[in-house]
């Protein structure tokens, strides 16, 4: 067995290959970085006793993000793992003790029925289980190993990366796009994630320049698996993400509210998409549009909250 080994695990998220919880080991340690949903708990657990370590060894649980398809895993695999300890944001910490403002939340998009068939069961984690990283902070594994945490907003304001010097490599969460395998047959093709409701555009781009300046070979978005082409990655997101600020104070100047305002984004957004794959000479079909279409009705939500936001705010000015 390696003693020092990185582990993608497909954790079976609406179809395979589009959620991605790693496993870090070394010297005996183990790491779990985003933990999917309760229903992804057996795979993640599979993979750590293919690794040839127990859950006793498992030392940390890493939540990039709370965001559900991140850290909704997390409660039941603690409890599989009896000596880790949760690793979060400082502004995730408290959903993740207390989650009921997130479930309910969830809970009214989704319904119960459709939430318990997405996430499973949530429970409240102890206090005295979770540790708030700072920006910069260091966290050691194994013999000698610090993984690095970084806050990076854009995405959300409660997201971190976590840095692997050892391996240089950096674990993304959704901080450097979503880079599906499925969609790479005809050349490199990624697209950030601007879901709802903290999307700041200057932000991401920060963010992409952040994880730049830490010189990774590979880096490990949780959408999905190990990316080595990481300059050409970070150069498709900031186009993106230049496009989708545009549309996001297109829409701010607009009358329309609600649904509507996200169609008025979504619209947009498409247009810009097809503009950016007929550019690279991609082609997508019935099959890669469906597996997008998820990520770009939030990316149009996401959009259309801020442009609400952005509205509101110049009319109290």
């Amino acid at each position: 067995m390696n003693s020092r080994t990185i582990t993608t695990i497909d954790c079976g998220y609406l179809e395979d290959e589009f959620a991605a919880a790693y496993l870090v080991c070394d010297s005996g340690q183990a790491a779990f970085i985003d933990n999917n949903t309760a229903h992804s708990v057996p795979r993640l657990l599979s993979a750590l006793a293919q690794s040839g370590h127990t859950v006793d060894q498992v030392r940390y649980l890493i939540v990039t993000h709370i965001h559900l398809d991140h850290a909704g895993g997390t409660s039941q695999l603690l409890q599989a793992c009896p000596n880790a300890t949760v690793l979060v944001h400082p502004r995730g910490a408290r959903h993740l003790i207390d989650p009921s403002r997130l479930l309910a939340s969830a809970k009214q998009v989704y319904g119960e029925v459709k939430f318990q068939e997405l996430y499973g069961v949530i429970e409240p984690i102890p206090a005295e289980r979770v540790r708030e990283i700072a920006d910069g902070e260091e966290v050691a594994l194994g013999s000698g190993r610090a993984l690095r945490f970084f806050h990076t907003r854009g995405h959300a304001n409660h997201h971190f990366v976590i840095h692997d010097p050892e391996n240089a490599a950096v674990f993304t969460g959704d901080s450097f796009g979503l880079i599906y395998p499925v969609l790479q047959a005809q050349g490199l093709f990624a697209i950030p994630s601007t879901s709802p409701t903290e999307f700041d555009g200057n932000e991401a781009i920060r963010s992409i320049d952040l994880i730049l300046r830490l010189a990774p070979q590979t880096v490990y978005p949780t959408h999905f698996g190990p990316v080595h082409e990481v300059q050409a990655v970070a150069d498709q997101l900031k186009t993106y993400l230049k496009e989708s600020d545009q549309v996001m104070r297109d829409a701010s100047l607009r009358s329309e509210t609600g649904a509507a305002l996200s169609d008025f984004c979504r619209r947009a957004m498409d247009e810009v998409l097809v503009r950016i794959l007929r550019t690279r000479s991609i082609t997508f079909g019935e099959r890669e549009f469906a597996l997008l279409k998820l990520d770009l009705d939030l990316n149009a939500q996401g959009l259309a909250f801020v442009a609400e936001r952005l509205r509101a705010q110049s009319v109290k000015n």
